[in-house]
């Protein structure tokens, strides 16, 4: 695609509210009940995040997946946004049962993150096995969620696409949605020739999407905004607006990426819009369907 085509879609901004690593340590500030989390949801909404994705705590921070929080949480947010909900099905740093991990699927999200393989993560192993990737892209699909697959390397890519004549991806709608994970100590690096890279490894027609961890987290969100991908901010994988100052809130993230697309002319995806780009229902069909 030509620069002036990548510029002209619309821009898919997903804000990670919270995870299951970064702690009250890192940033006094980060959402940790589920009335914290589901208004800090908003607020990325609000400042223009067409996405947000969700894990849970407990009161104390510990990383939960307890079902009732997830559902508080996503009630709160439909309460009052229209924003895409994506549910994560990780590991909480390794804590939860693979049961466990499905709990968010219980409470309809629109999308679940798929972590599409094993990878050393900093000191741990984070273990996708193939078997339990057959199971949780039953989990996700046959309830009619959009998975969210997620890439920490390249071999990953491949993982993910192999599932296809199975019947098991990419999702209800037909569409793959691809989120690219740089940067992890253990997983690919946040640079620019490894996303591109990554970029050419996926079906045609596919879209994808890129996080970076830490101070990757900009340069990949302008990368991908010039090249026609979509971003992802929030304090999940970051907590610094710039060297040395926190940030606010993940609505100043999300506010930051809304100006770099301003500033160069691409406009910024509604939650409508995301959901056609991503294959999810209707929000009025999402809802039907979970009533």
């Amino acid at each position: 695609m030509t620069l002036e085509e990548n510029l002209a879609k619309p821009l898919v901004i997903s804000c990670a509210i919270t995870g299951s690593i970064t702690t009250r340590e890192q940033h006094p500030g980060l959402p940790v009940t589920p009335a914290e989390i589901a208004a800090s949801a908003i607020e990325a909404g609000a400042a223009g995040a067409a996405a947000v994705h969700i894990h849970v705590r407990e009161d104390d921070g510990t990383p939960s997946c307890r079902g009732e929080l997830y559902e508080e949480v996503f009630q709160r947010i439909r309460a009052q946004s229209d924003v895409v909900i994506c549910g994560t099905t990780g590991s909480g740093g390794g804590r939860f049962s693979p049961e466990g991990r499905f709990a968010a699927l219980h409470y309809k999200p629109d999308l679940a993150s798929f972590d599409a393989g094993s990878l050393n993560f900093g000191e741990r192993v984070f273990e996708n096995s193939p078997s339990f990737l057959r199971q949780l892209a039953h989990e996700i699909t046959s309830r009619g969620i959009v998975p969210e697959i997620e890439c920490f390397d390249i071999g990953q890519i491949g993982n993910a696409v192999r599932l296809q004549p199975e019947g098991l991806l990419p999702g209800p709608g037909g569409k793959w949605w691809f989120q690219f994970c740089l940067g992890v100590r253990g997983g690919a690096p946040s640079d620019t020739q490894t996303l591109l890279t990554m970029r050419s490894l996926i079906p045609h027609g596919a879209e994808w999407s890129v996080l970076g961890i830490g101070r990757g987290q900009l340069a990949m969100n302008m990368v991908a905004i010039l090249e026609g991908g979509h971003v992802r901010t929030g304090m999940e994988d970051n907590v610094y607006f710039r060297r040395g100052q926190l940030v606010d809130g993940n609505g100043q993230f999300v506010e930051r990426v809304v100006q770099l697309a301003r500033e160069v002319g691409r406009p910024v995806a509604t939650p409508a819009q995301a959901r056609e780009l991503m294959g999810c229902p209707s929000k009025a069909v999402a809802s039907a369907a979970r009533n």
